[in-house]
């Protein structure tokens, strides 16, 4: 199989990407810092002309283009797995909606076709290695059932994706790509840490950290009152502690830098920090880049209770 043959028949411009987004369909775009800039950019210059485009994804991090064109309602509709503050604001517009779900059986909903399946995919990944994988960065999350499920995939090309170890879903390979759009290579979007910590954070946390043994395995969620257990972790006596959370964020980076996490307690994953999706800092996406410490697997991995279940000591916050 020769790749570099095969990539350059199927690299196409974000304009030609665009091209076969039509009327009705469902277009899947991603998540987080996987959703596409240069062919979104593309898609919202012909929305106009088309409508009833269906759009999918979940927690966006920049406003994408489609939500800018003039009356968005009467030609798409955004629906989202987990809404973020700019989705949020979009519901007032008319064309966004919170479709409820179990996240860790979102890739099930993929699979099954129980739900309308992808017209198209269109995920932003890092650019192809040697063996033809495309890496979908720190968000293995349910990617690969949208892949797997979708009629087209359209990868975009970002040289500043980080590239993020994991289990069979973190990649898609070029055999199973029908079009590859190379970016312009914007920096990767980033999320504040958080709020800073109140004293009644402070306090709460001075509470949470004496309640963890040495060895236990961290979930951590975002915001002021993680942030707080996190530094305090940080500058704590604590050791060979694990993770095994569904979203990564900066306070883990703080403490494996503080010499705390080793994952040599974990029941599973030994020795690895197991998430479905990071988002944070630029601080975040250089720790995870190219870190055989840190393990993203899909959701329906890290958010199965039986999974979680045979974890001792586990923790979340």
């Amino acid at each position: 199989m020769d790749m570099t043959k095969m990539y350059q028949e199927k690299l196409v411009s974000a304009e030609k990407a665009a091209s076969v987004v039509k009327s009705g369909d469902w277009v899947d775009y991603g998540w987080t810092t996987g959703i596409p800039v240069a062919v979104d950019k593309e898609i919202a210059k012909r929305l106009p002309e088309l409508h009833d485009v269906n759009f999918r994804g979940g927690i966006c991090m920049w406003v994408p283009e489609i939500f800018k064109i003039e009356n968005p309602a009467e030609h798409m509709t955004w629906n989202s797995w987990h809404m973020g503050g700019i989705e949020r604001k979009a519901i007032k517009e008319g064309f966004s909606f919170y479709s409820p779900m179990r996240y860790c059986e979102l890739p099930r909903f993929y699979r099954d076709g129980n739900m309308p399946q992808p017209d198209v995919a269109i995920i932003q990944v890092t650019p192809m290695d040697e063996h033809g994988y495309f890496n979908f960065g720190p968000n293995a999350s349910h990617l690969a059932a949208v892949c797997e499920t979708a009629k087209c995939v359209i990868v975009e090309v970002n040289k500043n994706m980080p590239y993020c170890f994991g289990g069979s879903e973190a990649d898609i390979h070029i055999s199973n790509v029908d079009m590859i759009v190379e970016g312009d290579n914007p920096p990767i979007a980033c999320m504040g840490e958080g709020g800073p910590a109140t004293d009644v954070d402070k306090a709460v946390a001075n509470l949470i950290v004496e309640e963890i043994p040495n060895g236990a395995c961290l979930q951590l969620g975002i915001g002021g009152m993680p942030n707080a257990v996190g530094a305090l972790i940080a500058e704590s006596d604590l050791k060979d502690l694990g993770v095994h959370t569904e979203m990564y964020v900066d306070a883990f980076v703080d403490i494996a830098n503080a010499g705390k996490i080793t994952c040599a307690k974990k029941n599973i994953d030994k020795g690895r920090q197991t998430y479905a999706f990071g988002a944070g800092t630029q601080k975040l996406y250089d720790y995870l880049d190219h870190n055989p410490g840190c393990m993203s697997q899909s959701v329906d991995y890290t958010n199965d209770p039986y999974v979680v279940g045979q974890i001792d000591n586990f923790i979340s916050i």
